[in-house]
């Protein structure tokens, strides 16, 4: 190995498929109906003020502090949504709502979140986008979360392409520099995620790892983003910082050329909806309905790549997006949610084992809409499926 550290493939039919509709939570024109709408951009706050419960830098290194994190949640759909919070179906998040995610045993949650689309000309975030921002961390800083904030769907303007880069570098670096500061006062448990799923849409590769230019351009962005916050001194200096691969991919060709930054406070995110078959509903004469030999081989096949390159390396990772819709086999009356449960006990189980936090994805939807991951009803703060629920946050009480 040179001085970037290595990942090896998983299999590729496992990850060229992995597709970034969970990370890139997408939605087609079937929105979810049990939602409450409210104006595209909302951004005022439900609540009165926001938490000043900054909590403490601690001194310890990265892997104990991941080790304190347990299991999470996504907030999908959300601050992520392109044209304001509400904009694709789900209610305005509340302070009771973080509470519930809380209270169901999540420690870890990780707020996607899309930025470039409030920003000015001169590279300016709104200051009411940050603000609303900034409630929400606060609602998880009043439950003791772990909270991941991350740039989200900004592949409209972050390419990964070394012919772009003089362009995507200023907005970017001046895109994470107002977040560093407006966050610097911060404890341990606010975390910075740098990219999600960075890709060409549409190009090479875009879900098997791009081509080297492209990898080599995500190793630019990555130590851009680490510089930008160390530079902001003061509890940024230690803050756990979080890189990528392309496209968040853990094919050979993503992780094998991904650089680490000599930096010692840097973790790992990965997406791994696996597998294909299984976790989604694509309607091909392979998809998989019920956990079974090949899926949980699959599973397997993708924590013998990890055991291998990463853990030896002493690398913290993340699984910060996992997941597999609910969905109804042809023929039957009844959804797949009894195999989820089984999917998600052992591929918990094997990450627990390894000492790898991952968080679900839920994008709201369970009734209706594009890609069925949803597990909380945000309009009365009920589980859609309380016993998938209660198995994740059950193995790490």
């Amino acid at each position: 190995m040179k001085n970037a550290k290595k990942l090896c493939s998983l299999s590729l039919f496992c990850t060229m498929l992995l597709c970034g509709c969970g990370g890139g939570g997408t939605v087609n024109s079937t929105e979810s109906t049990e939602q409450t709408s409210a104006p595209a951009d909302t951004t005022a706050a439900t609540e009165a003020e926001p938490s000043r419960n900054y909590g403490d830098m601690r001194d310890m290194t990265i892997q104990e502090l991941v080790g304190e994190m347990k299991t999470g949640w996504n907030l999908g759909n959300t601050l992520d949504a392109e044209g304001g919070e509400t904009a694709w179906g789900n209610p305005v998040t509340t302070h009771e709502m973080i509470d519930t995610v809380a209270a169901a045993g999540f420690n870890v949650i990780r707020l996607p979140t899309t930025w470039g689309e409030k920003m000015d000309e001169e590279f300016k975030v709104r200051e009411d986008w940050m603000k609303r921002v900034h409630e929400v961390v606060d609602y998880a800083m009043d439950n003791d979360m772990y909270v991941i904030l991350n740039t989200h769907h900004e592949t409209s303007w972050i390419k990964p392409d070394p012919t772009k880069l003089d362009d995507v570098l200023p907005k970017f670096t001046s895109l994470w520099k107002q977040i560093a500061e407006e966050f610097e006062p911060y404890g341990d448990h606010l975390l910075f995620e740098g990219l999600n799923e960075p890709r060409i849409i549409g190009g090479e590769g875009e879900w098997t790892g791009g081509t080297a230019d492209g990898r080599k351009a995500i190793n630019t962005l990555n130590k851009a983003f680490v510089d930008t916050v160390r530079a902001t001194g003061g509890n940024n200096e230690k803050r756990a910082l979080l890189i990528t691969t392309f496209g968040a991919q853990v094919t050979k060709a993503a992780v094998a050329d991904l650089e680490i930054p000599d930096d010692g406070r840097i973790i790992v995110s990965l997406h791994a909806y696996t597998p294909y078959a299984f976790t989604y509903n694509n309607h091909e004469s392979w998809e998989r309905f019920e956990f079974d030999d090949y899926v949980q081989e699959e599973i397997d096949h993708m924590y013998r790549y990890i055991d291998k390159y990463l853990i030896p390396e002493n690398i913290p990772v993340i699984i910060t997006e996992y997941g597999s819709v609910s969905k109804l086999k042809p023929g039957e009356t009844e959804r797949n949610d009894n195999e989820n449960i089984k999917w998600a006990e052992y591929y918990l189980g094997q990450a627990k084992e390894r000492g790898i936090p991952c968080v679900i994805w839920d994008n709201g939807y369970y009734k209706s809409g594009n890609e069925l991951f949803g597990l909380l009803n945000r309009k009365n703060l009920t589980w859609y499926r309380p016993e998938l629920v209660e198995t994740i946050t059950g193995m790490y009480k």
